[in-house]
């Protein structure tokens, strides 16, 4: 008997009009006080790309890639999609597993870090979905963080020396990598992981970006300056997020002679909205002002490796095969999602 009836992709979600943008960000930050004209100034950044977020789209290629390697692979599993805060919502796609008769759903989270936003939310977001179901609802486990899993590394690695390649000779000789991931509140940082292991000062989150950047880095043809930065902040100043923020990196950079950086978006799966504008729009444009190089290398997306990866790790809640995992840092396996705190 398998474990397990389907197999379920829970993303973030996003607009694919002009019309959808709003309601869309009030989803996003309801309850959160948010002022009507901030959300209007995001709305702007969506609105550069016609209202729509790239991120439905890459949900729905990832999804047929998948379906295509489980079949490939005698994965027997049907594939389904549901959104945190736009459509295909989540609890729709659950009412809707639950008439097609399934009991036991495997999710996998577009999130590849341990932290309350990108871990415990989504089991927050489960537990809601479930609990409109009633009694009978199915149950639902989310598959492990895969930050060290070769299948996301591996992509990264490949894309970063594209981008390198891309830079002329001259800059490329001097190169700073810049590993970009979402900030969160430090106080959030500092809570993931929770007691489970000491993951330093900037909690697990800080702890595994760091690792990825240091696996990624040590993988390619020689031997560049590298480090974390941070991008998307959205609290209020009084507020203290992680940093630093990859433009405020960049003047640094700049003013110390550096002349080019390449930009990995390794915190993110895919090249989502706060990927295209964050850093194809204002990143480049702070380069441009600076007049240093700039390259931003590609997230895993729909790499191969990183379709892989997802059969893999379906193999290892479903068959029991050995997790495939690099680097040394500490894991938390069972019940890591209640270690993700939000502060």
């Amino acid at each position: 008997m398998r474990p397990y009836d389907a197999f379920l992709l829970i993303s973030f979600g996003g607009p694919e009009g002009e019309d959808e943008v709003i309601p869309f960000l009030e989803n996003v930050t309801r309850g959160r006080n948010i002022p009507r004209e901030r959300l209007a100034e995001v709305g702007e950044h969506y609105f550069l790309f016609g209202g729509v977020s790239p991120i439905n789209q890459q949900c729905r290629d990832l999804l047929a890639a998948v379906t295509a390697d489980f079949e490939t692979e005698g994965v027997d599993l049907p594939v389904y999609w549901g959104n945190r805060f736009w459509a295909p919502m989540l609890t729709d796609t659950l009412a809707r597993m639950k008439e097609d008769g399934v009991r036991r759903i495997l999710a996998m989270p577009t999130s590849a870090y341990c932290n309350w936003s990108s871990r415990t939310a989504y089991h927050e977001d489960i537990d809601r979905a479930l609990a409109e179901l009633g009694d009978d609802a199915p149950e639902v486990e989310l598959i492990r963080p895969f930050y060290d899993h070769p299948g996301f590394v591996d992509p990264l690695v490949e894309h970063t020396r594209k981008a390198l390649d891309a830079l002329p000779a001259e800059q490329r000789e001097g190169a700073h990598l810049l590993f970009s991931a979402h900030s969160i509140p430090t106080a959030m940082a500092e809570a993931s992981g929770g007691s489970c292991h000491d993951h330093g000062p900037e909690g697990a989150y800080g702890a595994q970006l760091n690792e990825v950047a240091r696996l990624v880095a040590a993988r390619l043809d020689r031997e560049y300056p590298f480090e974390v930065v941070y991008q998307s902040r959205s609290g209020p100043p009084s507020q203290p997020w992680l940093e630093p923020d990859v433009n405020d990196r960049m003047e640094e950079l700049a003013a110390e002679g550096v002349p080019a950086v390449v930009v990995i978006p390794h915190g993110f799966v895919s090249d989502h909205m706060e990927v295209k504008f964050d850093l194809d729009v204002e990143a480049r444009e702070t380069a441009d002002k600076l007049g240093i190089g700039y390259e931003r290398a590609l997230s895993p997306g729909t790499h191969p490796a990183f379709v892989s990866m997802v059969t893999a790790l379906v193999r290892e809640y479903t068959e029991g095969t050995e997790p495939a995992r690099l680097g040394d840092l500490p894991r938390c396996s069972d019940g890591e999602e209640k270690c993700c705190r939000q502060r």
